[in-house]
């Protein structure tokens, strides 16, 4: 736009102030992404005696809406109405679309009624962003009205149906669909994961007559978000053998479900089926390390961050706490520093893995600091997870007063762990009267937790005092409260 600029400055108050020429400016200011310059031109219309007209206004909305000046857009929008052009199709579809950008459902859906012209995909475009509100009910009823249905306005609708979760109206319009596509097959697998039926999920991808790697992928991470992780593995073996291609998604999932399923040889042969990891940026380098420190081998975890060229806060949060839990705490807390020196700004996961450092290592300093400097270095409200971890590490230190204190001050009400953790504070100290004021308390929360039971009773018996061991061990009892027995996985790959 530099040449066109260049003349038209050069141009006398003749042919500047033609409005053909104003409008070729604008469109293509617009058009070439110089967005203020084209609100700027607009705005000197008036003081050269011009009016915008429907050739104006399309480009000028477009600009504003790509800015976010919204504001500037209702204005626009007001001029629109005065002069009388809110009813042309291409002003109309300009302004649809600026609410859209605004997620302003009501204005939107005004604009829309007026609009003489509704193409489907506009009717598309209002349902899908009814869909996008969780607003099915006012998405129905524009699909009941609608004139004519494309297979878009149908998944659009079934789509709405899977954000709430309501299964029976779902299956409804898919059974009642003329034409169905993958994603229509694909949509329904999740309808039926949200609600927990996987068997008939699982039924609904092997009838799908045609896959893509979206397909596999929805069901290979439904398999992992429910926690059956073998299966998810065993579909991604199976992905495999129909030489279906994954992607970036599929990796993630797979991943995912062998850091919880503790598969490590799997993970290293899903490593292996990479070819350039790095390409893939962040979110997949951060499930591979992920996935090598849950499953143990930390430092070939500690050898990938380093090498991943991209690192977001997010990565950052994995490997810090991923180090702290393999008990290397310090090293944990000089990487939450490191990170702050590469500029990235910690948020309340940081410093829930940060001060989970800090309470497995005993370094309460430290943690103090960090717990502290939330609020009154990066404005970040400590959260209930970030109490329990600071109380922790009081109570593991001798520090159990500080504790209790800050049990009292804080703006939440304690949850069982921070009331195990000062429990666990008692045990240290052989404090029995705090101990039984802590169950006490904990009872309250009806939370189905043997361990303060069991610890309040193992407290009593090193003391000597059977009986109100005994007596701890039968209010276990008598609330139905019972141990977990503990059970490991083994998979065979």
């Amino acid at each position: 736009m530099e040449y066109p600029s260049l003349i038209f400055s050069q141009l006398g108050p003749q042919l500047s102030n033609n409005i053909m020429i104003q409008n070729a400016m604008i469109r293509g200011y617009d058009g070439n992404g110089i967005f203020e310059q084209c609100l700027h031109l607009f705005d000197e219309m008036p003081h050269r005696g011009l009016k915008p007209h429907n050739f104006t206004y399309p480009y000028v909305l477009n600009s504003c809406s790509k800015l976010g000046w919204f504001r500037k857009g209702k204005q626009v929008h007001c001029r629109i109405v005065k002069d009388g052009f809110e009813s042309h199709p291409s002003v109309a579809h300009a302004l649809f679309h600026l609410y859209v950008k605004m997620v302003d459902l009501n204005d939107a859906h005004k604009v829309f009624d007026e609009m003489y012209v509704k193409t489907v995909e506009l009717w598309n475009r209002m349902i899908s962003l009814y869909v996008s509100a969780c607003d099915v009910q006012s998405a129905r009823k524009l699909f009941d009205v609608m004139p004519e249905r494309d297979i878009v306005s149908w998944n659009s609708m079934i789509t709405g149906y899977a954000e709430v979760r309501d299964v029976d109206n779902a299956r409804d319009l898919f059974e009642r669909m003329g034409e169905k596509d993958v994603v229509s097959w694909t949509v329904m697998i999740r309808v039926y994961a949200d609600a927990g039926d996987l068997v008939t999920a699982r039924k609904i991808f092997e009838t799908m007559p045609c896959k893509n790697v979206v397909s596999w992928n929805s069901m290979i991470s439904c398999y992992t978000q429910h926690g059956q992780h073998e299966e998810a593995l065993n579909l991604f073996v199976q992905m495999q053998s129909r030489s279906e291609v994954p992607d970036n998604y599929t990796f993630v999932s797979v991943l995912s479900a062998c850091s919880q399923f503790g598969a490590l040889e799997f993970g290293k042969w899903i490593h292996y089926l990479i070819e350039d990891w790095s390409q893939f940026g962040a979110i997949l380098g951060t499930a591979l390390v992920d996935m090598y420190a849950k499953c143990g081998d930390i430092n070939r975890a500690f050898t990938l961050f380093m090498k991943m060229g991209e690192r977001d806060v997010f990565c950052w949060n994995v490997m810090i706490r991923s180090v702290a839990i393999n008990g290397r705490t310090e090293d944990a807390v000089k990487m939450y520093s490191l990170m702050q020196k590469k500029g990235l700004r910690p948020n309340d996961f940081t410093f829930t893995a940060a001060l989970f450092a800090c309470s497995h290592g005993g370094l309460t300093k430290e943690g103090e600091r960090i717990f502290y400097s939330m609020e009154k270095e990066f404005e970040v409200e400590p959260k209930l997870e970030h109490y329990g971890c600071i109380i922790d590490l009081l109570s593991r230190n001798g520090q159990l007063e500080e504790a209790v204190s800050l049990v009292r001050e804080m703006p939440y009400k304690p949850d069982i762990a921070i009331w195990g953790a000062l429990l666990g504070g008692c045990r240290e100290r052989s404090h029995l009267k705090l101990a039984e004021e802590v169950i006490e308390k904990a009872t309250e929360l009806e939370a189905n937790e043997s361990g303060v039971y069991v610890l309040l009773s193992n407290m009593h018996a090193s003391v000597g005092q059977w009986p109100e061991a005994q007596s701890a061990r039968e209010k276990m009892e008598e609330n139905k409260i019972w141990k977990n027995t503990g059970h490991s996985n083994v998979f065979a790959s």
